[in-house]
């Protein structure tokens, strides 16, 4: 007669944590996202602050008014902080159209509609890059401004102007370079297939801070 082997039940303890899902609810891309944001945050920061404290330094500053009163196709004409409003709305108007974009992947997976409003949320960005190109041609070419002079007054505002609005600028390139390639992966029906437009919410969380960082450069050089 065999003899009958006892097996003792091994117990399972349930992990509190695999590492399977986020704690924070969210999922690992978008965590991610923010993280990187909030650490880019710290390097505007720094910019601005380093701004503030030279700004204050100096007896006297250039006025925004006398700086930029230039707009493109009407040469000697003077509309004070005209042209950078525009450059300023256009931004701000390219961040609707990147919450519609999202709005419309993750309600309704709309290829086409996420499609249409990322395009113009791209050419928003491209006028934005355009426009900025154009200011510092004029201030370059025609005011003579430079990294070390500035004909206006304090020569650090050369350098911390050009300093600011190019990392920002380079921001606000890489993000149209992004929404261009997540564009097309949209009209293809990559996300489709993969049935989640997640990553059209992680581009618009990047464009967001993109555009509200632009408020506070806009406030420091513009406004201030």
């Amino acid at each position: 007669m065999a003899e009958a082997t006892l097996t003792t039940p091994t117990t399972v303890r349930p992990s509190i944590w695999s590492g399977g899902h986020s704690p924070f609810k969210v999922s690992w891309g978008k965590l991610m996202m923010w993280y990187f944001l909030v650490g880019d945050s710290f390097s505007f920061g720094s910019f601005l602050i380093t701004y503030g404290a030279l700004r204050f330094s100096y007896d006297s500053w250039p006025a925004p008014t006398k700086v930029f009163e230039s707009i493109p196709f009407f040469e000697g004409a003077k509309f004070p902080l005209l042209f950078v409003s525009f450059m300023t709305f256009t931004l701000i108007m390219s961040s609707v159209t990147m919450v519609l974009a999202v709005y419309y992947g993750n309600e309704e997976k709309d290829r086409k509609k996420v499609t249409k409003w990322l395009i113009y949320t791209i050419i928003g960005g491209i006028v934005f890059l355009g426009s900025q190109a154009w200011e510092w041609t004029h201030l370059i070419v025609d005011e003579h401004m430079t990294l070390s002079h500035n004909p206006f007054g304090a020569p650090a505002f050369g350098w911390l102007f050009f300093t600011i609005t190019g990392f920002h600028g380079f921001h606000v390139f890489t993000g149209v370079l992004i929404n261009c390639i997540v564009c097309t992966k949209v009209s293809r029906g990559d996300y489709d297939r993969k049935g989640s437009y997640e990553i059209v919410e992680k581009i618009g969380l990047y464009w967001h801070f993109v555009d509200l960082v632009w408020v506070f450069v806009f406030m420091a050089f513009y406004l201030l």
